[in-house]
């Protein structure tokens, strides 16, 4: 037997909302599928199971709130189980059937109704989320996504459309949407996490900080290149370029890449490069794009733009928050000529790159005009200090001077 348990999504995750069981009594899992639907306070995020084998028994109802380590469910040992049941074919049948609604409590009914419900509709978990704060039945949606999937619009624009109740004399409608204040509540509690995460890293993490100025020129060149010759779906942007360099140096830096633990630093085996995305109604996240090291660049900036979409559309996997080993961010886009990052726990270091500027520049003697991007460390003082930090944006500088050996 082993346990699922509430998994930690993040150092500012204390608790999470089993928000639906994507699995039941019976089923086989494999490592990588998703089990179950967990809401936090950055959105309802896909939970993988990582451990192959039958589930035996769930143990939590959807919509409960429990800490982070709750055993949710136990599964049975798949290579067991198949032995067991070919001696006694009829094993399988001891497994209870899940309780049907009407033998619930009214409260455990309805959840196991609403679950059963939109297990069997095309929405992702964004939007059921969204329906459920909004009070709208998914069987009333049409959903207008890809393969006719429901979507937080679709959700929205059903809710927005529903026959609202008469309006007293004399009273004023008021013209913010009925789903506001939920908006806000939900923003408040993300700002609230973030907080958290980064003030015990504040508090926690003896930050030191070193900087760098990068020639981007030879770079943005190979790109203007490369994207020419391909159509748009596949052209690379910067910000993936930064990714695979930053992941090619931690190669020859392995102290920053892993985590600071009670019993000290522990080096990771792989370098899964988070990416710090922003979310469209505010906030921020930074799943991880796994052995970032290993994947040329056309499959990084596949992987890259699902992320960012994602991300933005609410079904992250668990795996993407838990495995990053160092954070990449950019402000770049907003106009920031320089990002000195806070470090997100339990990670040892965070890389800044900040807008591309043309600026004079010495080459072979003559000032020139050159493409320019600000580089940022800010690391753990515990795990490496300044000069090893100078030494690994050299080591940057020195791979993006050679984009197509990325």
């Amino acid at each position: 037997m082993s346990e699922f348990r509430m998994p930690s999504l993040g150092a500012d995750m204390e608790a999470g909302t089993l928000a639906l069981w994507r699995k039941q009594p019976g089923d086989v899992v494999q490592r990588g599928d998703i089990i179950a639907e967990v809401e936090t306070e950055k959105g309802v995020i896909e939970v993988e199971v990582f451990t192959p084998g039958i589930v035996e028994r769930l143990l939590v109802t959807p919509g409960t709130q429990v800490p982070v380590g709750t055993v949710l469910a136990v599964l049975r040992d798949a290579a067991a189980a198949t032995a067991t049941a070919v001696a006694t074919p009829a094993t399988l049948a001891s497994v209870p059937e899940p309780a049907s609604a009407s033998a619930l409590s009214p409260a455990a009914a309805s959840n196991a109704s609403t679950t059963e419900s939109l297990l069997h509709r095309k929405a992702a978990p964004a939007a059921r989320h969204r329906a459920r704060e909004l009070g709208v039945a998914l069987e009333s949606i049409t959903g207008t996504g890809p393969h006719g999937s429901i979507t937080i619009a679709d959700v929205e624009r059903a809710a927005a459309t529903r026959a609202a109740p008469p309006v007293a004399a004399g009273a004023v409608r008021s013209s913010a949407p009925a789903s506001a204040d939920a908006q806000e509540q939900q923003q408040l509690r993300m700002r609230q996490a973030i907080a958290a995460a980064m003030t015990r890293s504040k508090r926690e993490i003896p930050h030191y900080y070193a900087a760098s100025t990068v020639d981007l020129t030879a770079t943005l060149e190979w790109l203007e290149k490369h994207n020419q010759a391909v159509v748009p779906a596949e052209r690379i942007l910067p910000a993936v370029v930064y990714l695979k360099a930053v992941a090619l140096a931690l190669r020859e830096f392995p102290e920053l890449n892993g985590r600071r633990e009670e019993s000290g630093a522990v080096v990771s085996q792989g370098i899964h490069v988070g990416a710090a995305i922003a979310l469209r109604g505010g906030g921020l996240v930074a799943p991880a794009l796994t052995d970032t090291d290993v994947a040329p660049l056309s499959e990084l900036m596949r992987r890259f733009r699902d992320l960012v979409t994602r991300a933005r559309a609410g079904t992250l996997r668990s795996s993407e928050f838990s495995m990053g080993t160092i954070t990449v961010t950019s402000l770049g886009d907003r106009g920031t000529d320089t990002v000195f990052g806070v470090i997100y726990p339990p990670q040892v270091a965070i890389v800044g790159f900040g807008k591309l500027v043309e600026r004079p520049w010495v080459v072979a003697g003559s000032v020139v005009p050159r493409r320019l991007v600000h580089v940022t460390l800010a690391a753990d003082h515990r795990v490496s200090d300044g000069h090893r930090g100078a030494l690994f944006l050299d080591a940057i500088d020195r791979l993006l001077q050679a984009p197509e050996a990325l």
